[in-house]
């Protein structure tokens, strides 16, 4: 584990934002995915909250793939070689082969399905009438006589935030750059954030407010732009944290 200090989140975004300045069309490429995903989300939320859970557990199928070209950037332009959107769409074949991010992805789905079904249970506890429609999710959170709901909700929901970021937050670009199993590159991303805890609080932090902002850009057009800037940001993250011991006369 590299040691981090209070600066580092910052350090990270401007490394990637070099990135995405040098590579706008490809940026531009992911950021659109990126976008696309949340307007399908913001659709389905709206028109039919019961099917947002399945939704999003296909995004988060589709994401790491997505952001994996995002790493694959950046660790060329780091290895001194010209990034290519063709083999950025591709960089993910070595490790598919070997299962290892099809695993981690699995293990990120199944706790993504227990977050949902831990939410459905606080909504029973709380509420008798029914899953709500999207103004009632709305209506529910915002209404004071719900602060109890809402406390246990965030308390819930902030436990399994922490644990998928913990797991995911360097493993993935892990996995892409030495191929590491699904097992030791979750144990390395939760030992990253057990290391140094307040680094990684805010990074997660900084990761929800610029997501947060681009949604409330007309459209969630921010998306466009702080998409690929994060996935960048996070191929960083992962240098930053972790560093690899090389074998007497291996190359690096």
């Amino acid at each position: 584990m590299r040691p981090t200090g209070p600066a580092a989140p910052l350090a990270w975004l401007v490394a990637g934002w070099g990135d995405l300045k040098a590579h706008p069309g490809i940026g531009f490429f992911y950021g659109v995915c990126f976008w696309l995903m949340a307007a399908a989300l913001g659709a389905v939320f709206r028109a039919r909250p019961e099917y947002t859970l399945s939704l999003a557990s296909g995004c988060l199928l589709i994401g790491p793939f997505m952001a994996m070209g995002l790493y694959d950037v950046s660790r060329r332009r780091e290895q001194g070689l010209v990034p290519e959107l063709g083999a950025s769409l591709t960089c993910w074949d070595r490790s598919l082969r070997s299962m290892s991010l099809l695993v981690l992805v699995l293990v990120l789905l199944v706790l993504e399905l227990l977050w949902g079904r831990a939410s459905m249970v606080v909504f029973a506890v709380f509420f008798n009438t029914g899953m709500p429609s999207a103004s009632g999710v709305l209506n529910a959170v915002f209404n004071p006589a719900n602060r109890a709901f809402v406390a246990v909700y965030m308390v819930v929901g902030g436990l399994f935030a922490a644990l998928v970021f913990s797991t995911a937050v360097v493993s993935i670009p892990m996995i892409l750059d030495r191929d590491t199993d699904a097992i030791s590159a979750a144990i390395t991303s939760i030992q990253v954030t057990a290391t140094s805890p307040g680094v990684m609080l805010l990074w997660g932090l900084l990761i929800a407010a610029l997501i947060a902002m681009a949604l409330l850009l007309p459209g969630g057009l921010g998306l466009l732009l702080v998409g690929p800037l994060l996935g960048h940001a996070s191929w960083h993250a992962y240098r930053g944290t972790v560093g690899w011991q090389e074998a007497p006369g291996a190359n690096p």
